[in-house]
């Protein structure tokens, strides 16, 4: 159910199969430095799928394909600059990593961490987040998949 005072944002949760496992993509929020996917708002003109890529971009200069079925959503609560907190319902989609661009937008003010699922879980703080972490995990955890297309 949509309500006007929930903040609709996408987020991205970049996923690469390295041969020892699934690693996900965590990075650190602005304010209080603790481990987050990449999400925002969702600007006009964009699908919640191209918004969750433009956020992987702008905060961890990551580009690859994004799969247009979310994951599934979760919300938090966000502070907003005035100081208030409004919850926030975000939309979730996996990227499969392609590359890691040399800058982008948001480089100097975030970290970065590849991640197991397990250490993912543990890191995160948002809740619903694990859910979909494990969700991840059960589609693309076994052997790289043909992708169709």
């Amino acid at each position: 159910m949509y309500m006007e005072n929930v903040l609709r944002q996408a987020g991205a949760l970049p996923y690469r199969i390295e041969p020892d496992g699934l690693r996900v993509l965590l990075i650190t929020s602005r304010g209080t430095g603790r481990w987050v996917i990449p999400k925002g708002g969702i600007e006009k003109g964009f699908t919640p799928a191209q918004a969750a890529a433009q956020e992987a971009y702008e905060e961890a200069g990551i580009k690859g394909s994004i799969d247009p079925v979310p994951l599934g959503s979760f919300t938090y609560p966000k502070r907003l600059n005035s100081g208030r907190i409004k919850p926030a319902s975000v939309l979730v989609f996996a990227l499969r990593f392609e590359k890691q661009l040399k800058s982008w937008p948001e480089q100097g003010e975030r970290r970065f961490a590849w991640m197991t699922i397990a250490a993912a879980i543990a890191a995160v703080r948002d809740p619903g987040v694990p859910n979909l972490l494990r969700r991840l995990q059960e589609i693309h955890g076994g052997a790289p998949r043909a992708v169709a297309g």
